[in-house]
């Protein structure tokens, strides 16, 4: 059988560590030709390169903020002229903060809110035009349960992931006509990454809740994330898939 995802070229943001590195290795492994961006940890960027090259995929690390928008622009034109195309963009970039409303400070808010809502805009709008050019795309967006289901969670932290469902959503009646799929995948509580930053008792609570009776791996929802990319899930456009083991 052919690999899900052979051929295609795929750009993901946030890409050096936890999930986002699982992305990179799935897509890899499904055969695309992965480049992917990350902010400040030079060593994670490089190991993950590393992974992949070792399994005899291609990557490559772009160091450039998803608030970059110049810095996007040309990493997005570097793609375009290495490979002719990028097929494939999973919107990542993200991080977890665990901070009530009442302590909140305003930089909180933004800085939440323009990494994953923002960061997500500015690198689809890049790479939409070579996506429309091409008559193809898919464009994935990380979203997460706190952003679908009414549950304790930070309010910047639900609300930046919310809004990235809303975006999925009207985005995919936006391009669907130009053969570009837009699609969300909600994580639950994985094993590594932003759960990290989860108090004992919520994960608890979690496992209680859950019909699986275990929180997921990062490699469950990235493979979730390759099969989206593929022609597989060519008739998918619009969905939010949640991978929680049933909450």
């Amino acid at each position: 059988m052919s690999m899900l995802c052979e051929g295609r070229v795929a750009l993901v943001t946030g890409g050096s560590r936890g999930l986002g590195r699982a992305i990179c290795l799935a897509l890899a492994r499904e055969g695309a030709i992965v480049a992917f961006n990350y902010l400040k940890a030079d060593a994670d960027a490089d190991a993950t390169v590393a992974l992949i090259e070792a399994a005899g995929g291609r990557a490559s690390a772009h160091k450039v903020s998803v608030l970059d928008k110049p810095g996007l622009a040309e990493l997005v034109r570097s793609l375009d002229r290495g490979h002719g195309k990028i097929d494939i963009l999973v919107n990542n970039a993200g991080y977890g903060q665990v901070v009530p409303l009442a302590l909140m400070e305003e930089s909180d808010w933004d800085e939440m809110l323009d990494t994953h809502v923002k960061g997500a805009f500015l690198t689809t709008q890049a790479v939409l035009r070579i996506m429309v050019r091409e008559r193809f795309g898919r464009v994935i967006n990380v979203s997460s349960l706190a952003g679908i289901k009414m549950m304790q969670a930070p309010v910047h932290y639900a609300t930046a992931k919310a809004a990235l469902k809303g975006f999925t959503e009207s985005l995919a009646k936006e391009v669907g006509r130009y053969g570009i799929t837009v699609n969300c995948v909600a994580p639950g509580i994985l094993d590594e990454g932003v759960s990290d930053h989860l108090p004992p008792a919520r994960r608890e609570e979690y496992l209680r809740h859950c019909a699986l009776r275990r929180v997921g791996r990062l490699d469950e929802a990235a493979d979730m994330i390759a099969f989206l990319a593929s022609d597989r899930a060519s008739y998918t456009n619009g969905a939010t898939l949640v991978v929680d083991g049933a909450v």
